[in-house]
């Protein structure tokens, strides 16, 4: 069996047994964001009044939904992937395989899972007058290549060392709390003080949901020096990932 079909045969095993005994099945991939979504709602604009600023900023929703969606999709998918190799520890000692497979397989199901409600909730905001801007959809998707390539390149970084380090999965929801807050989903660029408005640039997740907000919203701007290091972060990202898990496989057996 190629590579390829070894993937596809283990993503689809991962979508199949994601939501098995569940009584919505896939729904749950659209409802469980659609809950935080609305309390998040809730909580900013009945509570805290949140406004995007500008003139012709878009309404708050769709401004969150826009830099949200992707985020669960990242965070969803590098947290499950973490402990791909743990649990599937049995198979790794019985079959040989590419084990990279094992921790793909969580990643390619949770990023494609999501995709499909972000898509789905983008078609019910413009339906609804919220200023979507679905003609750029295809060109919005396009930066799924490169976040796809990200994320993966995270959680094989991630997932290596979870073989050694067991309670990094502990450590992780920490991280990704502080990098979500790190980056504009909640609040836009403009809202902070000129001084910090630099530091968003650290966090590689910022290109994304100030790209995704420009190509679905047109709010904000999308540079090509920031397109240029957006993919520069990808590639090295997954090539690093990539490295590591390649010269850690060898050990995994004794510590699994």
């Amino acid at each position: 069996m190629s590579r390829l079909s070894l993937a596809t045969h283990f993503v689809r095993r991962e979508l199949r047994e994601r939501y098995r005994g569940s009584f919505t099945g896939f729904g749950w991939a659209l409802l469980q964001p659609l809950l935080q979504l609305a309390i998040y709602a809730f909580v900013f604009v009945q509570i805290f009044k949140a406004r995007v600023p500008g003139a012709d900023a878009p309404g708050y929703v769709p401004f969150l939904v826009v830099g949200m969606w992707p985020w669960v999709a990242f965070s969803d998918a590098v947290v499950r992937s973490t402990t791909a190799l743990q649990d599937n520890a049995a198979l790794i000692g019985k079959v040989a395989l590419p084990r990279e497979v094992l921790v793909l397989a969580p990643c390619a199901a949770s990023v494609l899972l999501h995709l499909g409600g972000f898509v789905a909730i983008l078609v019910a905001l413009a339906a609804s007058g919220q200023g979507v801007q679905l003609s750029r959809l295809p060109l919005a998707l396009l930066l799924y290549v490169p976040m796809f390539a990200y994320t993966l390149g995270i959680s094989l970084i991630f997932a290596s060392l979870q073989v050694f380090v067991r309670d990094l999965v502990q450590m992780l929801a920490q991280l990704l709390t502080l990098m979500m807050f790190a980056a504009p989903i909640f609040y836009d660029r403009a809202s902070l003080p000129l001084r910090y408005q630099g530091w968003l640039d650290l966090n590689p997740f910022t290109a994304y949901v100030e790209g995704f907000r420009y190509l679905l919203l047109g709010h904000g701007q999308l540079e090509i020096s920031t397109l240029l290091i957006l993919l520069a972060t990808a590639a090295v990202t997954l090539a690093l990932g990539h490295w590591l898990f390649r010269r850690l496989d060898p050990h995994f057996e004794d510590f699994l």
